[in-house]
């Protein structure tokens, strides 16, 4: 079904398929794929050993096909970490109809994932734990309370970009909230996997709660995730309306509500991903006053996102990713606007 779903396309030419990893490691040598889809689950050799020895022998754009699960959600991102470039999640029941709903957006996936650049996780010995990365040199945060706020959006490669800019921030950092295209089902994975990496406390947000300091917050499975003043502060509203550039929850969705809500105290970044979702929501935060950047193009593994809010105007800077973290925190000391 997958098949006949991508060869339906115009632009897509399926060259072969494999019913196992061994089958498709020497249809691979002969064919030459431009992207592969690849399932987690799979006979004779699980997706996961096949991919990290695909990016060590062959690296090339791969698409994941992930069951909807809390097991598939914790393999998927593990996946997205050894370099699939993006995911796309099967449904559980009446597999033939559910993929065809899916249709549009696998065909997108698999022809963003031919222009991707293939990103390869660093090599560390097996034994060896990666030390903590220095703080970056800036001036201390001010200590008052919510007068900065940080926004971040990603898509494809996000899981990933997110991570790096996370592990660098400190357990100060001024609040942050969070869209990253994923499975719904993968959230509380996705929030546990930041949080283990991070100084921050990182989480699904709740509908309501005051946003707080040295907290990072994603929107739970499936729903929107925006930011409302309250007070002196913000409160954080978590909402189940209708997809907004074709995802839920949309980046564009909450860096308006940030532009509404904090102006020029927000600082926005978008990270790398496909398609233009979030490049107007950080224009109308450039337009607020607020410091926006976004992840070059070398470092991207897909530079949509980040080229649309170029086009439009929407960056003060352009940054690589490893130089973010230190970016956001340089405008963050600077004095309240």
């Amino acid at each position: 079904m997958l098949s006949e779903i991508l060869a339906a396309d115009a632009g897509i030419e399926v060259v072969g398929t494999a019913a196992d990893p061994l089958i498709a490691r020497d249809k691979i040598q002969r064919l030459q794929p431009d992207v592969i889809t690849l399932d987690i689950e799979m006979p004779r050799m699980s997706g996961l050993e096949f991919l990290e020895q695909l990016m060590r022998l062959q690296p090339m754009p791969v698409v994941m096909v992930s069951s909807l699960t809390e097991r598939g959600a914790q393999t998927t991102l593990q996946a997205l970490a050894l370099g699939a470039v993006d995911v796309v999640s099967k449904p559980r029941l009446d597999v033939a109809r559910g993929l065809q709903r899916y249709a549009e957006e696998i065909v997108d996936k698999v022809k963003q994932a031919a222009r991707a650049r293939v990103r390869l996780p660093a090599r560390l010995p097996p034994t060896a734990v990666p030390a903590p990365p220095p703080p970056p040199a800036v001036r201390p945060l001010p200590p008052h309370g919510n007068q900065r706020l940080i926004a971040l959006g990603a898509s494809a490669g996000g899981t990933e970009a997110l991570r790096v800019v996370l592990q660098q921030l400190p357990a100060d950092t001024p609040a942050v909230v969070l869209a990253q295209h994923l499975p719904a089902s993968f959230s509380v994975a996705f929030a546990e996997r930041l949080d283990r990496h991070s100084a921050m406390t990182v989480r699904e947000a709740r509908d309501g709660e005051t946003v707080l300091r040295g907290h990072a917050y994603l929107p739970p499975g499936g729903r929107h995730l925006a930011v409302l003043r309250h007070g002196g502060g913000w409160r954080l509203r978590v909402d189940d309306g209708e997809p907004v550039n074709r995802h839920k929850p949309a980046v564009d969705v909450l860096f308006r509500s940030v532009a509404r809500a904090a102006g020029a105290n927000a600082i926005g970044a978008l990270l790398t991903g496909m398609g233009d979702d979030g490049a107007r929501g950080l224009l109308e935060m450039r337009g607020a006053g607020a410091a926006t950047l976004v992840q070059d193009e070398a470092t991207s593994v897909v530079w949509g996102m980040p080229g649309a809010a170029v086009k439009l105007g929407a960056a003060t800077e352009i940054v690589p990713l490893d130089a973010i973290a230190t970016r956001l925190l340089g405008w963050a000391s600077q004095p309240h606007p």
